[in-house]
């Protein structure tokens, strides 16, 4: 092509900005262009689901009552856990076999149940739930870490 050949297209190019722009000699404001380029429409704009930081029983169930399973890793044996679930809170007790019974407390978002501090162990429960089972890791401070699982019993 020569260079003759690109006026034409350069002119036409030109006139298709100039056009789009608008003719006006005033310079468009914020706000136009807001309005036209950028403004979504009410069909396009999801309404993001509330958010809820307690679990109901329709996403997990209530944690209340005995659970039953076991351990593995650097330590290795079975538990019962026995749950008072009050909004986010847990209380109860563990029993550990081998070992013996302490009191225990927790937490509980959603899903993802954390707890902890057996008797003067500091040795923490980290886990998700689903439905009637639960599964996770545990961490002894200092002395080694592992798998742990369970199911509710009753």
């Amino acid at each position: 092509m020569t260079p003759r050949a690109f006026v034409p297209l350069l002119t036409a190019l030109a006139a298709l900005s100039m056009a789009a722009c608008g003719s006006s000699s005033t310079p468009p404001t914020a706000s136009s262009n807001v309005a036209t380029a950028t403004s979504p429409t009410a069909a396009a704009t999801p309404t993001p689901a509330p958010a809820t930081a307690t679990p109901t029983a329709t996403t997990t169930g209530s944690l209340t009552g005995t659970w039953s399973g076991s351990y593995t890793g650097s330590f290795s044996g079975s538990f019962t856990l026995t749950w008072t679930e009050t909004g986010s809170s847990l209380s109860g007790s563990i029993t550990l076999s081998p070992g013996g019974t302490e009191s225990l407390t927790g937490t509980v978002s959603g899903s993802t149940i954390e707890f902890g501090a057996v008797g003067s162990e500091a040795i923490t429960y980290n886990g998700t739930i689903s439905g009637s089972s639960m599964s996770g890791s545990y961490q002894v401070q200092g002395a080694g870490s592992g798998n742990w699982s369970a199911t509710q019993s009753s």
